[in-house]
């Protein structure tokens, strides 16, 4: 009997966490809140953005707070200038804001200096140099906009906050910025190994980085996208959309020192906490591919729910990879959650036009109150 009553009152084997992610719907003027169980994903909340009624202010970038408290988006379309809105986590109410430079777009906070660097990717003119800037998030105050190079893409820092990263689309560099001292510290030619430095071709997404086909003959051969610094060792990697590689910097010499072949225009890209994988997604092949970091080998590539897939973002346990997917049209988009254990899509979510930007909530914020 005693037996009995401890079997029966054993635990029950504990559920998986579950994962908080935000998405931006990009031609909806709206930021989905998904709950992902292990098994489902689920919609929490559906949070109007902008204040234009009549226009698209297209949501592109968000982020969320080390401390989980707080979320931000960016808004790429102004008058002319962009905005990026402050957040309370839970509640979903705006906070506050703050006017930000033309198309601000992909963005990351700083656990060192507490600052949001965002880069300002500009799709108004002429290809001149642009900016990334930096927001005193206390205050929602911009204390620097940085000159950096052409349509600037994939802002990323360095695991400890002391370094800012981003990639010139269109004068085709990797940019590193001293995040404390807001001055550009170093600037490297990215080139697709073959030594050419212009393509004859722009590509059919000529906003967000296309196929790399039929481009005007200024635009860089190799069309950067995104960087991810290593979040262990003194590496970075970036995507060469135009190239169809993805490039191995080393972050002390300074220089290429592998190449990855990738499939058709990678886009955003991951490093899994422990470093070992690397997770892609394949703007022009509808795909996402999972490459070994050690060997180099690509070890799947993993077909997505629609046809453009965009953003990606890894759980904070390496298990789980969540990527948004554009369709065209009046088609919704959508997020998918890929099981980076069985390599294999485990559930799918439809969601509003051009879903683009996403970030997670780390796990310390799940017991926020709703």
């Amino acid at each position: 009997m005693i037996a009995a009553l401890a079997l029966t009152l054993a635990p029950l084997p504990a559920a998986p966490a579950q994962e908080r992610i935000l998405v931006a719907a990009e031609s909806a003027d709206e930021v989905y809140e998904l709950g992902f169980d292990g098994t489902t994903l689920s919609v929490i909340d559906v949070v109007a953005v902008g204040y234009q009624a009549t226009e698209i202010e297209g949501p592109h970038g968000l982020t969320v707070a080390p401390d989980g408290r707080h979320w931000y988006v960016s808004m790429a379309h102004g008058k002319p200038n962009g905005l990026l809105y402050k957040y309370e986590a839970g509640t979903n109410r705006v906070v506050g804001e703050a006017e930000l430079g033309l198309f601000p777009a992909t963005m990351q906070i700083s656990r060192d200096t507490g600052l949001l660097y965002c880069v300002n990717f500009d799709l108004h003119g002429d290809m001149t140099p642009s900016t990334v800037s930096v927001v005193d998030v206390e205050g929602m105050v911009e204390v620097e906009q940085i000159v950096t190079g052409s349509m600037p893409h994939g802002s990323r820092l360095s695991p400890d906050g002391t370094r800012h990263f981003s990639c010139a689309m269109m004068s085709d560099e990797l940019i590193e910025l001293d995040a404390v001292g807001l001055e550009i510290v170093r600037r490297m030619a990215l080139t697709d190994g073959t030594g050419r430095r212009a393509a004859a071709g722009h590509g059919g997404d000529e906003e967000h980085g296309g196929d790399g086909e039929d481009a005007a003959p200024h635009v860089a051969i190799t069309k950067p996208t995104w960087v991810q610094p290593h979040p262990r060792e003194n590496l970075a990697y970036v995507a060469l959309n135009g190239a169809h590689q993805v490039v191995e910097v080393d972050l002390e010499k300074w220089r290429i020192v592998r190449r990855f072949p990738t499939g058709r225009a990678p886009y955003n890209l991951d490093v899994t906490p422990d470093g070992k994988r690397l997770v892609v997604t394949y703007k022009g092949a509808q795909a996402v591919g999972v490459i070994d970091l050690k060997s180099g080998e690509e070890l799947a590539r993993i077909p997505t729910s629609r046809r453009i897939p965009h953003g990606v973002a890894l759980s904070a346990d390496g298990r789980y990879a969540f990527v948004t997917c554009e369709d065209k049209g009046g088609a919704p988009g959508s997020v998918d959650a890929i099981d980076l254990e069985s390599l294999e899509r485990r559930a799918t979510l439809d969601v509003g036009l051009q879903a683009g930007g996403i970030a997670l909530f780390p796990r310390t914020a799940d017991s926020l109150p709703r």
